[in-house]
């Protein structure tokens, strides 16, 4: 209990740290949020190819799923004030709707196992309930994350492990389960601007992740209390550093661009933190602006050494704010190097 409240005022802390410096970073934590929950089932990809997935123009199929999981993880913010089966369902949905559709919209409906072979369950290390049972353990564990007699965090570690415990969906359950997670942590005023990178930190020690499940499902619940506890710190003090690198590049910009205080190329600048690869039609969209407007902000960053095309092409040009992808993949690889 007193690991977890420690660990509960830093996220807090990071959140109310990261929440005041601007709009974009909600986004950007969001993006890394989603990515290193993907990373835990082993789904890597560049923070360039994530951005092209966003704009629909990935070159590998990690990087959509990941686009996809970023989609659950707005959900589960998204709909924080109304956690219920259907919420849970929402979250799903986000996540798998384009790549297993006949997953989505309801509960498994067949037997489940993890690990062991893919004929029967008689080498698994875990075998989730029946399926006919999920609809009524689900119930239970939303009227258990309704609760407000218990501790946040210590809440939502459990309500993640009994999610895990139960697998009600066919795929997709560990991140649907972080999802729920950063859900919660919403729904008890934890959080309250920001997705802290909860997941980065599980990157840390996966071992210790599954192994405190297993744990769990022993029925000895400390062991997942401690581990998101443990979690959040390293969480927490890798976002920060993202934090540091991305405000010292936008410092940096602000150097270098010298435009009228009206300028678009003020705006596009912010929005660059959310969205580091972009295109004249996304910008025009993203800023309201001509497409006109859009590319003469964009030559703007260009000359000033912000932005660079990616590729030689001259149609469908895109182009990249390498100093904030250079932050994501720096952030990810933090989270992977700690955990080697």
């Amino acid at each position: 209990m007193a690991l977890a409240d420690d660990a509960s005022q830093e996220l807090a802390h990071f959140g109310a740290e990261a929440g005041v410096i601007a709009a974009p970073f909600a986004s950007i934590l969001l993006r890394t949020e989603s990515a290193s929950s993907s990373e835990v089932e082993n789904l890597t990809s560049s923070a360039e190819q994530v951005a092209l997935a966003e704009l629909g123009r990935a070159r590998n199929e990690n990087a959509r799923l990941v686009v996809s999981n970023t989609r659950a993880m707005q959900a589960a913010i998204a709909l924080a004030d109304q956690l219920d089966e259907q919420s849970i369902i929402t979250m799903h949905d986000a996540l798998l709707a384009d790549s297993a559709p006949s997953y989505v919209g309801h509960w498994r409906d067949v037997q489940v196992w993890i690990g062991g072979g893919r004929i029967s369950p008689h080498d698994a290390r875990f075998v989730p309930p029946h399926h006919e049972r999920v609809p009524r353990v689900m119930a239970d564990l939303v009227e258990f994350a309704e609760r407000t007699d218990i501790p946040v965090l210590v809440q939502a570690a459990i309500a993640h492990a009994q999610f895990e415990t139960v697998h009600p969906f066919p795929d997709g359950n560990g991140r649907t389960g972080r999802a729920l997670l950063q859900g919660m942590l919403r729904h008890g005023r934890l959080t309250r601007n920001v997705a802290v990178p909860v997941s980065a930190g599980l990157l840390q020690d996966t071992d210790g992740y599954f192994d405190a499940l297993t744990l769990y499902r022993s029925g000895h619940p400390d062991a997942i209390v401690a581990a998101v506890a443990e979690t959040a710190f390293a969480a927490v003090g890798n976002g920060r550093v993202l934090v540091s690198d991305i405000r010292a590049a936008a410092a940096s910009w602000d150097e270098r661009v010298a435009a009228r205080s009206d300028s678009s190329i003020h705006r596009l600048k912010e929005y660059l933190i959310a969205q580091p690869v972009v295109n004249a039609k996304s910008v025009a969209i993203g800023l309201h602006i001509s497409e006109v407007a859009a590319q003469n902000a964009i030559n703007g960053l260009v000359e000033a050494g912000v932005l660079t095309q990616i590729g030689e092409g001259r149609r469908n040009r895109f182009w990249q704010a390498r100093e904030i992808l250079s932050a994501l993949d720096a952030f990810g690889e933090r989270a992977r190097r700690q955990h080697g």
